[in-house]
Formats: structure tokens, sequence, C-alpha cells
């Protein structure tokens, strides 16, 4: 159960992502069960990344709270947008490189969806949102950081957490958001339903 909690409620984390799971446990939060939702995540036309992320949070959420009654529910969607358009989780080599290519010396921002749904169906919100801007990158640089892989099952083809920590010559808002998950308002929302001390 999660940690700081007193009662019986088990708490699930809707998301496939080792990177979530690893900041809930840094700030003490431990989820009874992790589980995956199911659901299509292409872009409906149209759709702005924060809206793009809030929805589907929302639905990774509602998706496993369907299995889980009488639990509470955190789902969250992390997007990586330069202007209005979203960027993939890179399908090959070549498209991470155009992501990276795209970022070099720009500013993008990375929004993260989180939704809380209680055992009485209750939805709470967040929509957190962090700038980050990138230096320029010599292709070299890109072609280092793709030979490397990590680039795999990122938003954005990176991992700020990892050697692309190198490239970002700023960052305002959350650092945690551009990882995954916006801490400050996960604990907010988990504190909101006893999961988290009061005094953190």
């Amino acid at each position: 159960m999660g940690e700081g909690s007193g009662g019986a409620m088990q708490l699930v984390l809707a998301s496939a992502s080792p990177r979530r799971l690893e900041l809930l446990q840094q700030i003490g939060i431990v989820p009874d069960i992790v589980e995956a939702a199911a659901i299509d995540e292409a872009v409906v036309p149209g759709e702005t990344p924060d809206k793009h992320a809030a929805r589907l949070a929302e639905a990774k959420a509602r998706a496993v709270a369907a299995r889980h009654a009488g639990a509470l529910v955190l789902g969250a969607d992390t997007v990586v947008a330069c202007g209005r358009r979203v960027l993939p989780k890179p399908a090959d080599a070549a498209q991470a490189r155009r992501c990276l290519a795209l970022l070099s010396g720009r500013r993008h921002r990375v929004y993260t969806g989180l939704c809380l749904i209680g055992p009485d169906g209750a939805l709470s919100t967040r929509l957190v949102r962090t700038a980050v801007q990138f230096k320029r990158l010599a292709r070299e640089e890109i072609d280092a950081y793709v030979g490397h892989g990590e680039w795999r099952g990122k938003a954005g083809g990176y991992a700020i957490q990892g050697r692309a920590g190198a490239f970002v010559r700023a960052i305002t808002g959350s650092p945690s958001n551009v990882v995954g998950l916006p801490l400050l308002e996960a604990a907010a929302l988990l504190r909101g339903r006893g999961l988290y001390p009061a005094s953190a």
C-alpha cells in the first residue's frame, strides 16, 4: 500500500512507465498495483498538446479504474510539444534523429496530464507545463545520442535524466515533469486522498 496511508484502499498506477514508478517511490509512495492502460494514444485532429495530455491521462485512469473497483487510480500522460505539434515516441532511429533536429537550439514544452480517480468515481486532475531550452546540437551529437538507443520509448526522442541532460540549456518549471511525473502536483493529489503525509 502507498506509504503514508492508514486504510485499506489500494493505490493503482495506471502506467507502463518505469520512470513514473521510480519517481513515486522517490517520494515514498509505493503503488499496490502497476497496470498499463491499453488505449489509443493518437492525437485527435485539431487537439492541442495540453488537451491531448489531459485527455489521455483521464482515459488511462478510467480504463484501469474499470478493472479495480474500490481502488484509487492515478493516470498520467506526458507529451513533448514544439509549438502545437506533439512529438512522437520515435518508432526508429531515423524518427529519433528528426525529433532531435527539430528540438535543436529551440525552446519546447513538456505537458503532463494527471488524473486521480477515487473509489467513489470522483476525478481530480492537474495539467503541468515545463519549458525546456535545448542548445544547438551538432549532427555528430545527434548521431551519438541516437546510437546509444536512449531515445526508445521516450516522448520527443530523449530522456532528460540520461545523456540528453547535456543538451539542456534551461528549464522553466518542474524538472520531474520532463521525466514523466510532476511530483509536486502528484503529491498534492494523493495528499487530498490521505495517501501522502500532510507535512511533506
